[in-house]
């Protein structure tokens, strides 16, 4: 059984830092590209940031470019996104998201920023 479990989510102020993890299982995660995405209420959702299997090459949406870092442990079969300098701007559910032969996705957690 396929599960992508997200965590870390929560209420932050603004200039504050999260670490959302997604604990992955059922499926050969070493092989598979890594994602985050995130919907905000009303907009549709949109990458944030990808991890190749090997965590050896990382991309990221300008608009968390220099303050949010993805980064993976395969031993751990876990996907991580350190979020610092958070905006209000990055309140949103986030996902994350296995790609190669197949696509999963996670069920989300709730990211808020707000004083």
């Amino acid at each position: 059984q396929v599960q992508l479990v997200e965590s870390g989510g929560g209420l932050v102020q603004p200039g504050g830092s999260l670490r959302l993890s997604c604990a992955a299982s059922g499926f050969t995660f070493s092989i598979y590209a890594m994602s985050w995405y995130r919907q905000a209420p009303g907009k549709e959702r949109e990458l944030v940031a990808t991890v190749t299997s090997t965590g050896g090459t990382t991309t990221y949406a300008d608009s968390v470019k220099g303050r949010f870092t993805i980064s993976r442990d395969n031993a751990k079969n876990t996907v991580y996104l350190q979020m610092n300098s958070l905006k209000p701007e990055d309140t949103a559910v986030y996902y994350c998201k296995a790609t190669q032969f197949r696509t999963y996705w996670g069920q989300g957690t709730q990211v808020t920023v707000s004083s």
